[in-house]
């Protein structure tokens, strides 16, 4: 995303989330805990905006997005969601639609790794969030489940069906998506769902404690890493070694790689500048 902006301020307060920013860690937390953190048009919107606010900033090194209560996110309210989207028109449930694709998107173009904490349950779209992330951190209690056709849509949604054969493979993807069936931890694990299982009720610390991790590494490395993976995902092997060497190229004409060679030769770790 790009760093320019308009003459709009930063946006200080988010309605929908809570936002808490500390040494260039942003915590995102889904905070409808009565309501198992089921998402809303503006929980949407939200994260949406926020997500591309702080990727202009440039501050934030890493995220983490977790849910408060009981569980990390039971999706898109029945009420509010899809209650109010029966008495929509075509035009207005594409709208709809485009929109909690952007947040996929923003995850995924975001100049940060993403790590979800997930504990509980993550279902729906609260799942395709938890996927869309670069990192998934699970408690023991954490169960997935992709639940669209469940409700008698395509399992399809917000980029699913793109997402998840690519990173548990394509028969696993058919059974989750075509079944809406829930996936416990050990199983998620399994099947690489689960970037990392953690110690029971301890997701959010482990998840912080990997974002700390890398918002002290090599920034700039990290973002071209994750725009790289996304970007090579459907490239020919020849233009995916092109744009790699490209992205070396400029890479090893910035300061955080000359800072690797003058920390490794005074013997001291790198002060890494994300330059």
């Amino acid at each position: 995303m790009s760093p320019f902006t308009g003459s709009a301020a930063r946006t200080s307060d988010w309605e929908h989330l809570q936002v808490r920013l500390a040494d260039s860690v942003a915590t995102v937390t889904l905070a409808r805990p009565d309501r198992l953190n089921a998402l809303t048009f503006g929980a949407y919107a939200d994260l949406r905006d926020l997500l591309a606010e702080l990727s202009r900033e440039r501050s934030v090194r890493a995220l983490v997005l977790a849910g408060e209560g009981r569980g990390f996110c039971s999706g898109g309210d029945v009420d509010e969601i899809i209650g109010a989207t029966l008495s929509m028109d075509t035009a207005q449930l594409l709208d709809f639609n485009r929109m909690t694709g952007q947040v996929v998107r923003a995850i995924r173009e975001c100049p940060f790794p993403v790590i979800a904490a997930v504990h509980g349950v993550a279902a729906g779209a609260g799942a395709v969030l938890a996927l869309a992330s670069d990192f998934r951190v699970a408690d023991p209690s954490a169960r997935f489940a992709f639940l669209f056709t469940r409700v008698g849509l395509s399992g399809g949604d917000m980029g699913a069906a793109y997402l998840l054969p690519r990173v548990v493979g394509l028969g696993h993807a058919t059974r989750l998506l075509m079944l809406g069936e829930p996936v416990r931890a050990p199983e998620a694990e399994r099947i690489g769902l689960i970037s990392e299982l953690a110690e029971e009720g301890r997701a959010d610390e482990t998840a912080s404690a990997l974002a700390t991790r890398l918002a002290e590494g090599p920034a700039l490395a990290y973002a071209q890493t994750k725009a790289l993976l996304t970007a090579e995902l459907d490239m020919p092997m020849a233009a995916s070694i092109e744009l790699d060497a490209s992205t070396q190229a400029l890479l090893m004409n910035g300061e955080d790689y000359a800072e690797f060679h003058a920390a490794f030769t005074e013997k001291r770790s790198p002060k890494w500048r994300g330059r």
